[in-house]
């Protein structure tokens, strides 16, 4: 997520060895397998291995200040029941910690003496360590609590689908983490009446959201009449499935609701109250540039996740341009289903006629679900005529929880625990089934499951061979636009048989397009809420209530919709540029084991990298 990066040699981007693949015989211009051999790879040497301990040390060194961190990578050790320190002291230290070891490997490692893959990741490591120091002068900007963040729904989020429950000690680490939520829901609170004073608060239409969320999590037993709320709820069926004696069974229950009635609840009662007084002074006005450095902010912000200089103005025309091209994709579409009519009432047209929505019932959830997995099967059959690495993780497909689901985008995607411990998941929100079109089912599975965000960040996690920042780590512009560019390959692959589905793919690539328009327009040009909810409406067939949460989306996150278009076009310029230079020797596979196998990279050092391949494929 930077901009413009020193210039390495295009060979230093080469992964080492060979690459052999099949082009796929259904892919217009396949051609016979081809074996592209890399110049040879300066052998690692005592400045790799040191360099290699390093970043472990620096990753093992991350993990101590974080106990969350660790969950999500698996690892149950004596920090299983502690939540993180949200302070602004433990945010300091952590900085000053990245900070020091970016300054420590510089005077330790020479790039010069170091092997390819070794200078990438030194590379990398320093432009990580420079998107942190850019964003840390606008921390002050981020907001505490908003409906896309904040612990009230992130800490349910995380006890429920992260901490795993196997034996006694698990459950006991789950109520000692519920015994924190108080203290680290109270430093939030103060740090958002910090933020609020210095004029940083979301706007008043948000906090009705977090109100909502916080009650939602102590609504029902413990708390209260009513069936189990979301937190008990699922401490009551991972213990339910421990093989121990019912009397424990029973303490830890006990011991867990005593935790939530005695300090779950009166952190939530004290948000409630912060939240209610804050709403009062909260303004209307939606975008960052009403902040007193809201145009550098902005211009950080988007640096950040599309790792390019583009300008505000440069997103917003890109965005006018692509929305003005997919228009005339989906005339294509109304022509070949002889719909009669303008482009805008083809749009009412998708929104309203009842053959594309599920019903709004448990039915019609288990329907779209349904769909979901066939579209899993017709893209899983096809996956090897395309990829030569795959991963090993398993994907589930899970509706998001009813505690988040008012609140939660439409759709999302979990990575695995490297241990095998967790798989991927794939969360579609069924909230409102008038806000999840079956006509987007495929597309939507395509960007979030496979060959999308599952495939990638599965891969990413299997590379053992990469230092844990770049296993874990990422690049906006990088993993958005390769799921984005996944819908468009899900074509390619010959899948969207149906035109409209097809039409969904357009439709959620507009979509994309048209948050580079909002986006800029809001936190660049002064656009009101209303008025991007507007646009969305006029050029797109989002369904009402999505168009709300999305545009609202946008302006509580400045700058990370913008990522998903500009990757994904830049994904497709490389993979259609390989094809025009290689002619017969291009492999698709080849293609996106280059683009896969060195994790997420800013778009320029992954343009360097294909460059490279596509100049080494030549040579052979």
């Amino acid at each position: 997520m930077t901009g413009d990066l020193d210039t390495m040699r295009l060979v230093h981007m080469l992964l080492a060895g060979t690459i052999v693949a099949a082009a796929p015989a259904s892919f217009a211009g396949a051609q016979p397998a081809v074996r592209a051999t890399a110049p040879t790879a300066v052998a690692p040497g005592p400045q790799d291995a040191a360099l290699a301990a390093f970043f472990a040390a620096v990753d093992a060194a991350q993990l101590a200040r974080s106990p969350q961190a660790k969950a999500y990578r698996g690892i149950r050790d004596g920090d299983y029941g502690k939540l993180d320190d949200g302070s602004e002291a433990a945010r300091l230290r952590d900085y000053t910690a990245d900070q020091a070891a970016l300054a420590d490997m510089k005077r330790r490692f020479d790039p010069a003496k170091l092997s390819p893959d070794s200078q990438l990741s030194y590379e990398l490591f320093v432009q990580q360590a420079d998107r942190r120091r850019a964003a840390w002068a606008y921390r002050a900007n981020d907001y505490m609590f908003d409906q896309m963040n904040g612990v009230q729904s992130r800490l349910p989020a995380f006890l429920i689908n992260i901490h795993r429950i196997t034996n006694r000690a698990d459950a006991d680490a789950y109520v000692s983490r519920l015994r924190a939520i108080g203290p680290v829901m109270d430093t939030a609170i103060a740090t958002a009446a910090r933020r609020a004073k210095l004029g940083v608060q979301p706007p008043k239409w948000v906090y009705p959201y977090v109100i909502s969320d916080a009650r939602n999590v102590i609504t029902g037993a413990p708390f209260g009449p009513g069936p189990d709320a979301p937190l008990y709820a699922d401490l009551k069926s991972k213990v339910a499935a421990l093989a121990i004696p019912a009397a424990d069974k029973a303490r830890i229950l006990q011991s867990g609701a005593d935790a939530m009635v005695r300090i779950v609840k009166p952190a939530y009662d004290r948000l409630i109250v912060a939240m209610t007084a804050q709403e009062k002074t909260a303004g209307t006005d939606d975008g960052i540039w009403r902040f007193r450095d809201g145009a550098a902010y902005y211009a950080e912000r988007l640096k950040n996740y599309t790792t390019t200089a583009m300008t505000p103005d440069q997103i917003h025309q890109v965005g006018l341009d692509n929305v003005a091209r997919i228009h005339r994709e989906i005339q294509a579409i109304m022509t070949q289903v002889g719909f009669k009519g303008s482009l805008q009432d083809f749009f009412e047209f998708m929104r309203t006629d009842k053959r594309f929505y599920a019903p709004n019932t448990p039915d019609g959830r288990a329907l779209y679900l349904a769909e979901t997995e066939k579209a899993r099967a017709a893209v899983t059959a096809k996956l090897p005529m395309w990829f030569g690495v795959l991963p090993k993780a398993p994907l589930v497909v899970k509706a998001v929880e009813p505690f988040r689901e008012k609140s939660a985008g439409k759709a999302f995607y979990q990575s695995p625990a490297p241990d095998g411990s967790r798989p991927g998941t794939y969360y579609a929100n069924l909230y409102d089934m008038a806000d999840m079109p079956l006509f987007e089912v495929e597309a939507l599975f395509y960007h979030e499951g496979i060959p999308g965000h599952h495939l990638q960040r599965a891969i990413q996690t299997e590379l053992t061979e990469l230092p844990p920042f770049r296993r874990y780590g990422g690049f906006t512009a990088y993993t958005e636009g390769w799921g984005l560019y996944s819908e468009k390959l899900a074509k390619d692959m010959g899948l969207y048989t149906d035109p409209y589905r097809d039409f969904g793919r357009l439709q959620l690539e507009l979509h994309r397009a048209i948050r580079l328009v909002v986006d800029s327009g809001l936190h660049h040009k002064r656009w009101t809420r209303e008025r991007a909810i507007q646009y969305v409406r006029d050029n797109s067939a989002d369904a009402p209530g999505g168009i709300v949460k999305a545009i609202e989306r946008y302006i509580v996150y400045p700058g990370q919709a913008t990522a998903y278009l500009v990757g994904r076009l830049k994904i497709s310029e490389l993979r259609d540029r390989a094809q025009a230079q290689l002619g017969q020797a291009y492999d698709v596979r080849a293609f996106h084991d280059v683009v896969l196998k060195s994790g997420p990279l800013p778009l320029d050092i992954l343009e360097r990298r294909v460059d490279a391949w596509i100049a080494a494929t030549k040579a052979s």
